[in-house]
């Protein structure tokens, strides 16, 4: 069985949203320095790396990130490619990836994944990402979870949109994968989030697996 991790590692100092808490993982008891054992502590906000967006992040009163379905977060899955060129995710683009009818997770390989490649620190205002119309489309074509891999679903200049029309619909918004290596074609997704009671968003371990 083939096991493709493409969840990005979480360390103090790797790129964020611009306006959200940076990431800091530190030492609070250290063995070096007598402890009895290490133990590390760790602030950041939800939308860190890989992670998962619930419908109250756009949606007032909507659910959080503790009852997400995980019969959408676990199952078939089809990885496409965008070539370089690619700026944005839209319906005319969408229209043109002949997508299997049925296809219910969806993710997007893109330019974007070689930034993680790299371990670029910088944060990228023009990454490719779902224009509201894409949103539509993939609601209207039974898409159930879309992965995207930059930390947002949505364009820079256009969050609310995107997100609003996804989450409305039900569509989970999977967002910070890293695809670099990962061939297009259908796998098994398997997508944890940590269990965040009430959250509009949570941090996951996402794998492919075939």
């Amino acid at each position: 069985m083939e096991i493709h991790d493409i969840s990005n590692p979480v360390y103090s100092g790797m790129v964020k949203w611009p306006d959200n808490p940076p990431v800091v993982l530190e030492r609070a008891m250290d063995m070096d320095q007598g402890a009895t054992a290490n133990v590390s502590q760790l602030a950041c906000g939800v939308h860190t790396g890989t992670h998962v967006d619930a419908p109250v992040h756009f949606l007032p009163g909507g659910a959080g990130t503790d009852t997400l379905d995980l019969q959408v977060l676990i199952g078939p899955a089809l990885v496409v490619y965008l070539a370089d060129d690619v700026a944005d995710i839209t319906a005319a683009v969408l229209d043109g990836l002949a997508i299997p009818a049925g296809t219910q997770r969806l993710l997007f390989r893109t330019r974007n994944s070689t930034y993680w490649a790299r371990g670029d620190r910088t944060f990228h205002e023009d990454f490719v990402a779902v224009r509201p119309d894409a949103a539509t489309w993939l609601v209207e074509h039974g898409v159930r979870l879309v992965g995207v891999d930059y930390l947002s679903v949505a364009p820079y200049d256009a969050g609310v949109p995107t997100h609003r029309i996804l989450l409305a619909a039900g569509v989970i918004p999977l967002e910070g994968l890293n695809l670099a290596g990962v061939a297009p074609g259908a796998y098994q997704l398997v997508c944890l989030p940590v269990k965040l009671q009430g959250c509009d968003g949570a941090p996951a371990r996402a794998v492919l697996l075939r």
